[in-house]
């Protein structure tokens, strides 16, 4: 069976990755939940670093339209 696959937003992922480094940080997981939640993050980060790309490449070619008039 496949897995659904999560869809957020820029926002929702950091604050979904922002929880998740509270509770390592405080020392709230257990080995099983920690060993799951790093994998979220890694997935969180991944999609928001491609979000900040393509939204920069964007904006590059946003303003070099710009300049070509």
């Amino acid at each position: 069976m496949a897995a659904k696959k999560e869809t957020y937003t820029y926002t929702e992922a950091m604050k979904r990755l922002e929880a998740i480094v509270a509770k390592i940080e405080g020392n709230e997981l257990d080995i099983d939940e920690l060993g799951e939640k790093l994998k979220e993050a890694q997935k969180l980060i991944k999609f928001c670093r491609d979000k900040l790309y393509k939204t920069d490449l964007e904006i590059q070619k946003m303003l070099g339209e710009e300049e070509n008039g």
